[in-house]
């Protein structure tokens, strides 16, 4: 019988690493630092892939799509996670970016028996989304051959939906499946076929690029300001206020109550301070620019530090 797995990469033993068990503390700490250290040259390698892929995303996203990344295992939750950072962040509904794990949430903390091959679970869960033309799909899988996610993929498509594929191997199936396949070659972890290490690595960097210069894209910061910004706490609260004060100029003491006055709207807060404008004001500008803070300050000759 044929193992799939034997020949990837991901999926090798490094001599290397072959005694960790009888080194001290300090010793496995360094040579796990050396071998992350090799994960950002490895990313690199495949910028061209991601910057298309996520050109790509934007176009769709522009017309009203979503993102929706699928994994299983490890790769599963950094999908996740990613994705339920983009509200707080960019304020975005938390159906625009969405992240699905194979096993559902009960796989978020723990291992489901079989979850990662079911590949009608996988074809399932896009239809359950009912996903279409405009949405985007990323596929997550280190190995790249995880059925869950190979399914997702494949019924993506099927339906019209933009694919990208994100793994740590070459040529692998789930790269077959999918419009832009993202290969970042990471080698052989410091323990063997434990992907949530240098594979985990590689997969989180590539998701911020993502995620991150998706919502640039959409005009969802200014500068490098994240103006979407929900302030549900106080640190946010404190940020927001900040930011405010940076862009605007304006001592925080101006800044934190035109942010209160805009209802912690951030955009509107700081049109209200730079363009003398009351809230309503500022909404109905803001609404005039399509949303965006860059048209409409630049309306009134005015562009941010």
């Amino acid at each position: 019988m044929i193992d799939p797995f034997a020949g990837l990469s991901t999926e090798q033993s490094d001599p290397r690493y072959s005694q960790i068990d009888r080194l001290s503390t300090e010793q496995v700490a360094r040579l796990m630092n050396a071998a992350d250290a090799t994960v950002p040259a490895a990313v690199a390698e495949v910028i061209p892939e991601i910057s298309t892929a996520i050109e790509a995303i934007v176009d769709r996203m522009r017309k009203d799509g979503r993102l929706i990344y699928v994994g299983a295992g490890t790769s599963g939750r950094l999908a996740v996670l990613d994705a339920s950072e983009c509200p707080p962040t960019f304020g975005t509904d938390p159906e625009l970016v969405q992240g699905v794990i194979a096993g559902g949430g009960p796989a978020l903390t723990r291992s489901v028996e079989g979850a990662e091959d079911d590949e009608g679970a996988g074809a399932a869960a896009m239809g359950e989304r009912e996903v279409g033309p405009l949405d985007s799909v990323v596929g997550v899988s280190a190995s790249g051959r995880a059925p869950f996610v190979l399914g997702a993929l494949r019924e993506a498509a099927r339906r019209g939906a933009l694919t990208v594929a994100l793994s740590c191997n070459a040529r692998t199936p789930i790269s077959a499946a999918a419009r832009y396949p993202i290969e970042v070659i990471v080698g052989a972890e410091v323990v063997t076929g434990s992907t949530r290490l240098k594979a985990g690595t590689a997969q989180k960097l590539v998701l911020n690029m993502i995620s991150t210069i998706t919502m640039i894209g959409l005009g969802r910061t200014y500068g490098n300001n994240m103006i979407e910004v929900s302030a549900a706490n106080s640190k946010l609260a404190d940020r927001a206020a900040r930011m405010v004060s940076d862009i605007t100029g304006a001592d925080l003491s101006v800044a934190r109550p035109a942010l209160e006055a805009a209802d912690w709207n951030v955009k509107v807060a700081i049109l209200m301070v730079r363009q003398d404008l009351d809230a309503d004001g500022a909404r109905a500008l803001l609404s005039t620019y399509g949303d965006s803070l860059e048209a409409a300050l630049a309306a009134g000759g005015v562009r941010g530090a």
